[in-house]
């Protein structure tokens, strides 16, 4: 289904409208607002985690715990297409010294640092799930200090000119044919469909590079980016960006232990 964009283009843009309409994807815009008064069962970034009382606490492979950067509750979340309806869907990064925030640039799918953990069945009695964390050491070098509740808006927006994907539709040099418009036409494309903002589904963004296409030949979607935002304090690095990737077999599948991990920052 090809959806229409009511917006304006320029006379150098318009042209490629169609073409542009035909890459339109649904995601859901994540709104994230500072909260200390989370349930357990709660959307949230940062916090403690909803945890059954008989499933071990994440932790990397030297013991040292991980730390939530976000859960999400799907029963909160716009019906998007191929996600979970129902289940809590959480993101644990490390607290390394090296300030990488558990991501292996060696390995970015290893699930040591960094780990995805998925709860079909919500457990909704209280007294089932654990609740006192006072195990955890106080974190140090995380790119968020406070908790925050979420909310979801079901979006859409075509192909952000920083996900690979934009290459492959439209051409590494798209921009180019416009000459001296080049870096005009760029910027107009990015003003209007600018691919950053915390979201679930949808297209990516990134300060750098897009590492998909050089880590694996097979197609990795997006899950979830959280991004830098002043509003709530999360900061990646140098006002960068986190993303998690996955097969979209994998998704269909709601198999979430081949995840890819990855942030970058100016």
């Amino acid at each position: 289904m090809t959806h229409l964009l009511d917006i304006d283009l320029s006379p150098e843009l318009e042209p490629f409208r169609d073409k542009i309409e035909a890459t339109v994807k649904s995601f859901a815009k994540i709104t994230a607002k500072k909260n200390q008064k989370l349930t357990w069962w709660q959307s949230k970034f940062g916090g403690l985690p909803y945890l059954p009382k008989d499933y071990d606490y994440p932790r990397d492979s030297q013991g040292n715990p991980l730390f939530l950067l976000a859960q999400i509750n799907f029963t909160e979340v716009p019906d998007l297409d191929d996600f979970p309806e129902q289940g809590i869907l959480q993101f644990y990064i490390g607290d390394s010294e090296n300030d990488l925030y558990g991501h292996d640039l060696e390995n970015p799918f290893q699930q040591d640092k960094f780990r995805v953990i998925y709860f079909p069945e919500i457990i909704h009695a209280e007294a089932d799930l654990v609740t006192d964390f006072s195990f955890l050491p106080k974190p140090e070098n995380l790119p968020f200090s406070e908790s925050c509740s979420l909310q979801f808006e079901k979006q859409i927006a075509p192909v952000s000119s920083w996900d690979y994907q934009f290459d492959e539709i439209f051409g590494e040099d798209f921009f180019a044919q416009f000459g001296d418009k080049e870096d005009g036409i760029w910027q107009e494309y990015d003003d209007k469909f600018p691919g950053d903002g915390h979201k679930i589904g949808g297209y990516a963004y990134f300060t750098q590079n897009d590492p998909r296409p050089y880590i694996s030949n097979e197609k990795y979607v997006l899950l979830l980016q959280v991004d830098t935002d002043n509003e709530v304090d999360i900061m990646w690095g140098d006002s960068g960006i986190g993303n998690f990737f996955i097969k979209p077999q994998d998704l269909e599948k709601l198999d979430f232990s081949n995840v890819l991990y990855n942030w970058d920052c100016h």
